[in-house]
């Protein structure tokens, strides 16, 4: 039982406890007072609901609607190459300085590892993931 279900119990406890003190001469205003206050809970309750699955509809066609093309600009990969083989020269000579080859080898491993995933994320169907169909634009596999 959670709070508002407690809230509700002592709340027909409460008119309950009025009628007996009043009468019959008032239960039928204590019964819609009761009614109107469960009227409200239900109106709150599936208001709230409603809102929730209209936010959750917003968030699903968000994400079907956008690509990672759509989000990716030319100047955004381009941009991102420019750091990568600017950050390639430090980190080569990082490499090399304190592991020589090894350490050269292990960088460019890393160098190239991050502009695969960012490759990847780009271009989904690159390495035989997923693809564009041409009748209407979605993605398949």
């Amino acid at each position: 039982m959670d709070a508002r279900d407690s809230d509700l119990k002592k709340e027909l406890d409460a008119t309950l406890h009025a009628r007996r003190e009043l009468g019959e001469e008032y239960e039928s205003a204590l019964v819609d007072s009761f009614l109107e206050k469960v009227d409200q809970r239900i109106d709150t309750a599936v208001e709230r609901r409603v809102r929730r699955g209209f936010a959750e509809t917003q968030m699903a066609s968000a994400r079907d609607r956008r690509s990672p093309r759509a989000t990716d600009t030319w100047g955004e990969r381009f941009g991102f190459g420019i750091v990568s083989l600017v950050l390639a020269v430090p980190l080569s000579a990082i490499g090399a300085g304190t592991a020589h080859l090894p350490g050269l080898i292990v960088s460019w491993f890393g160098i190239v590892g991050v502009n695969v995933v960012q490759a990847a994320r780009s271009y989904p169907g690159l390495f035989g993931g997923r693809h564009r169909s041409s009748k209407d634009g979605d993605w398949e596999k």
